[in-house]
Parts: structure tokens; C-alpha cells; sequence
């Protein structure tokens, strides 16, 4: 399956659908399909490398960000999310340390021990939305029937057709499903397992 660009997808959701009817307000439902793909889907595609300045221990997140894989202290150290309650109470008096733990607090990430150093984030980022103006995007390219289905499934919903919602969200399930097991492929291929600690 091939869908080149924003407008070829609208055009086939819209026969997919059977509903070019409605046509006007398919930007919006398209909308909706994206909001939902980014609440639940975390692939390598999404994973952005980024570094952020702190102020008093306090980074503003990127405007993409949806969620933490990896934060680095400026001595390329791993550090660990906990609570803020616990960031609070346990970091706050070790001033001159690089940061061992951090929070996320609204687009706000707290690092402590507090700091001015750089941290590195490695962390998911919303998928760029389809426009005119910016008509493809990574997932586009690589599941357009992600896309499709997730399309089909909003206008299904708004046109309160349940069997065809039902019919969409199954196979924007099974396309989901087929991308993350391409997604663990190319992540572990050939990795083999490895059982820690002594052996009897």
C-alpha cells in the first residue's frame, strides 16, 4: 500500500470510508487519529536526542516531548525519574553534585541535586502532524495503513457507524501490532537472552 502524502490519504479514507461527504471536516477527525496514535504508540521512529539547559536545576522539555527514554547528567551518566516528593526531600542539600535523579513536572523536567549543567534527553516526540503544508511524515512513509485505518475508525466514530468503528479499530490494531513487531526487529534482530547471576 502506498499513500504519498496528506491529501492522497484523506482521498483514500475517504473511499475507504464511504463517506466523501463529509470531506470538510476530515482534517479535524485526522486530527483526532493523531492525538490517539501519539497517547499510545512509542517506536524508535519517535526517539529524539536533545539537550537541555537547566536554570536552578530546572529544564524546559522540548515542545514534542511525550515521554522520558533516557536523561543523561553532563558527565554522560545515566539518571534515574523518581517522585518529586522523594526529588524533593532526598537531592535538594547536595549542591555542587552532578544530578542523579530527575522529575517531570508539566513541560518542566526538575534535576537534583540542583545543577546549571546541560542535561542530555533522549525521549519520545509527538509525530509531526500531516498539513498542506507539511504533508509527510516517518509514519506516513512507513505504515500508511496505520494511518488509514486510524483515519477510517474517526470517521466511522463521527459518522456513529459501530460496525464500521469496529471493523477500522481492528485493523488499525493489527497494522499498530505489525509496526512494533518491525519496531522490536530492528531493535533486537539477533539479540539472545542473557540469564544474570550465578548458574547451578
Amino acid at each position: 500500500m502506498t499513500i504519498s502524502d496528506y491529501a492522497s490519504l484523506l482521498v483514500d479514507a475517504g473511499e475507504y470510508s464511504g463517506r466523501e461527504d463529509i470531506a470538510h471536516i476530515y482534517p479535524r477527525l485526522l486530527g483526532l487519529a493523531e492525538l490517539k496514535l501519539n497517547r499510545g504508540l512509542r517506536v524508535a521512529d519517535m526517539e529524539v536526542t536533545d539537550e537541555i539547559s537547566l536554570v536552578d536545576g530546572d529544564g524546559t522539555l522540548p515542545p514534542d516531548f511525550l515521554e522520558a527514554r533516557e536523561v543523561k547528567n553532563a558527565a554522560g551518566i545515566p539518571i534515574r525519574a523518581i517522585s518529586l516528593q522523594q526529588l524533593t526531600n532526598s537531592y535538594m542539600d547536595r549542591s555542587g553534585t552532578a544530578p542523579i535523579g530527575y522529575a517531570i513536572v508539566g513541560s518542566t523536567i526538575k534535576a537534583r541535586p540542583i545543577s546549571d549543567q546541560d542535561l542530555t534527553v533522549t525521549y519520545y516526540g509527538r509525530i509531526p502532524a500531516l498539513t498542506p503544508s507539511n504533508p509527510t511524515n516517518w509514519l506516513l512513509e512507513k505504515a500508511p495503513d496505520v494511518y488509514l485505518f486510524a483515519v477510517v475508525n474517526e470517521i466511522a466514530i463521527w459518522g456513529k457507524n459501530v460496525d464500521g468503528a469496529t471493523a477500522a479499530q481492528q485493523l488499525m490494531m493489527m497494522a499498530l501490532s505489525g509496526l512494533k513487531i518491525e519496531d522490536e526487529r530492528s531493535r533486537w534482530g539477533n539479540a539472545q537472552l542473557v540469564v544474570g547471576g550465578p548458574t547451578p
